[in-house]
């Protein structure tokens, strides 16, 4: 009996070790034969933008990728559904579930589950989701070390909001998309620790969450002195003029495929791997002949032998070094270069950097430096404002300086303003995509309600690139968040510099005026800051304004609050050959009671200031008695006009051009 017993008991368990033996190679098989046993992730990852407290945009389908056991299944739980939802992930373990989301709500709990490790994202809301971003007018914090609002202590006292979500994408390049963003901390509820925020971008979600009483999020992926160039999509570099050469490089020779970050680096490395590739240029100008000018340092280029120039220029100096310098390391001190350099010393690449107002120090090896004649040669390149090696310079040898201020020979490599073409290092933050790659690509998997923008600074002066280039990138984002109508609304420039009353030329005004052109794309908007500005900073501090002229533009577009969102347009223009009447789609009210800020021309491209009469509340007649005959008007037409046009809701009447 115990004999039997024994054989009945192993007999058993041999069962059910060949039963779970067969369970176990059944999952095994299900997994494509790899072990989900040695092969497991420790948990299930998702993109960093997916956290506790996000905001999903109400009723939409919500891709949510990620990975896990490599062939498990996946399944997704929400408080709101009705069902899970499942997808089994690939071999690599890589998953993308389709959340489909309900109307107005929450808090919410997500748990995703592979039966080896759990995801579980709590206190999600549903409602609004906005993405804000540009430059420094966008980025600049309610209260933060480089700047502060007015009435900032105010704001952040009022910032405790639980359904007002922020996410703050990190400052990241790359030279190829990304699928992952940077960011700091992930979504949080708005309070006071959060006053580093976009202030433009906290107020218009504070304006949307305290009008709609819904749940808001706001995303923050800014970076000040940035070109619309850097948040560009590759494939809407095509036919911008200036671009061509980044668009083929960025692609390589299939202009449909775009190529990794290694190639690109390796493509601008060059076969020996030390020469970079610049904008193509005749690099026999490099040699010292009649080509070459003079130009003193420390100085801008501007302001002496190349007034008005962007481009390229080589800049060459020769150092004179005694006998007892020979063979020793040498320190290169050059003062700040505006915009970007690549230096060389005696023909050998020894640094470089595009931070316009830092400093230069590069370390040369005592192999390089000889007795007598060296060579110091440095690529400027400018592409806008100012130009040159602006500040005092000096090389040192065992702690002795010899000054490298004085004349230095000069070369022009590239006019941009020629070729459109802008050039930047492959490390730069304006290289071409770099910032759509790296902060705005991560995103597109989320559905937005729309996207508030601010930028144009870093662009002025080459405003008929921009207005190609702008109305480009708002098609590519649209194309890359699957979202062809969506909201784009945008602020234009505020006014900067010196008040100067006739300025036809203006490259501000011709910025502002290129940004506007993006109206002509559906579902679009722009209110205007120009009369917001400061002459002497470039970042004016009511952002309460520019955020409730951006909100009130989409609660009308958006949701359909018919708010007095746009500023009276001229209709109509009259001219009788001596003055000029304009008429006003709406009452127009000028403050302080004289109009100001028209300008008027006549065909042969003299401007004066025009004496404005206000006829009636819709109609201003024009003259001067410098010009004639006049043939066309600008109004708030300058670096920082000064007109005073305003419509109903305090919103300013838009800069326009009746010769434009």
């Amino acid at each position: 009996m115990r004999l039997l017993a024994m054989i009945g008991f192993c007999a058993l368990n041999l069962g059910l070790f060949a039963q779970n033996l067969s369970n176990s190679l059944d999952h095994t098989a299900q997994l494509g034969g790899v072990s989900s046993f040695r092969n497991a992730p420790a948990e299930i990852v998702l993109p960093r933008i997916y956290t506790d407290n996000m905001v999903l945009q109400h009723n939409s389908t919500v891709p949510i990728p990620g990975t896990a056991a490599p062939g498990a299944k996946v399944t997704l739980k929400a408080d709101w559904l009705a069902d899970p939802v499942s997808v089994r992930a690939d071999g690599d373990g890589n998953f993308s579930l389709k959340l489909n989301t309900s109307d107005y709500g929450g808090p919410y709990t997500i748990v995703l589950d592979d039966g080896y490790s759990e995801k579980v994202l709590q206190n999600i809301l549903i409602g609004e989701v906005w993405l804000c971003s540009g430059q420094s007018n966008m980025e600049f914090p309610i209260r933060g070390s480089w700047g502060r609002v007015m009435d900032a202590d105010e704001v952040v006292a009022t910032m405790q909001r639980p359904p007002l979500r922020l996410l703050q994408i990190k400052n990241t390049t790359s030279l190829s998309p990304l699928d992952d963003a940077v960011v700091e901390y992930g979504w949080v509820e708005s309070s006071p620790a959060a006053e580093s925020f976009s202030a433009i971008g906290y107020l218009f979600g504070r304006m949307l969450q305290d009008t709609l009483n819904v749940p808001v999020g706001v995303i923050d992926a800014t970076w000040g002195g940035t070109t619309v160039e850097a948040w560009t999509p590759r494939e809407s570099l095509n036919g911008v003029p200036g671009f061509e050469y980044y668009y083929e490089l960025l692609g390589g020779k299939d202009r449909d495929i775009a190529l990794s970050e290694t190639a690109i680096k390796q493509t601008y490395a060059g076969s020996n791997g030390n020469e970079r590739l610049a904008y193509p240029f005749d690099r026999a100008k490099m040699q010292k002949g009649k080509s070459w000018g003079k130009m003193p340092v420390p100085s801008l280029w501007e302001e002496n032998v190349l007034p008005g120039f962007d481009g390229m220029v080589a800049m060459q100096f020769e150092l004179v070094l005694p006998h007892e310098a020979a063979g020793k390391d040498l320190l290169l001190c050059l003062g700040a270069v505006d915009d970007m350099d690549k230096t060389y010393f005696n023909g050998i690449p020894v640094g470089s950097n595009h931070i316009h107002d830092l400093t230069r120090e590069y370390k040369v090896d005592g192999s390089l430096v000889k007795a007598g004649r060296n060579v110091i040669t440095v690529e400027v390149v400018d592409n806008g404002g100012g130009g040159g090696i602006w500040k005092s310079s000096y090389a040192m040898v065992d702690g002795k300086k010899y000054s490298l201020d004085g004349e230095w020979n000069y070369a022009v490599l590239a006019d941009f303003s020629k070729t459109g073409m802008t050039y930047m290092l492959p490390d730069s933050n304006n290289h071409p995509t770099v910032l759509y790659n790296a902060m705005i690509n991560p995103l597109t998997t989320l559905p937005l309600a729309g996207v508030i923008w601010y930028q144009g600074c870093q662009n002025v002066g080459r405003s008929a690139q921009y207005e190609i280039c702008f109305k480009n990138m708002i098609e590519g984002w649209r194309k890359a968040f699957d979202a062809p109508d969506m909201p784009f609304y945008f602020v234009q420039l505020a006014g900067f510099l010196q008040p100067i009353i006739v300025q036809p030329d203006s490259q501000w005004a011709q910025l502002r005026h290129a940004q506007s052109k993006a109206l002509e794309l559906p579902n679009t908007g722009m209110v205007t800051a120009v009369d917001l500005g400061n002459p002497v900073d470039i970042h004016p501090t009511n952002k309460q304004e520019v955020a409730r002229r951006l909100g009130i533009l989409a609660l009308d577009k958006s949701y359909g609050r018919r708010e007095a969102c746009e500023a009276p347009v001229c209709t109509s223009v009259d001219n009788d050959g001596r003055n000029i009447t304009l008429t006003f789609s709406e009452p127009v009210k000028a403050l302080g009671g004289v109009a100001t800020g028209f300008i008027i021309g006549d065909k042969d491209g003299r401007w004066a200031s025009a004496n404005a009469k206000v006829i009636d509340d819709k109609t201003i007649r024009l003259s001067s008695l410098l010009i004639g005959k006049p043939t066309a008007v600008r109004y708030n037409w300058a670096d920082y006009p000064g007109g005073n046009l305003y419509g109903p809701n305090n919103l300013p009447v838009l800069p326009f051009a009746t010769d434009k």
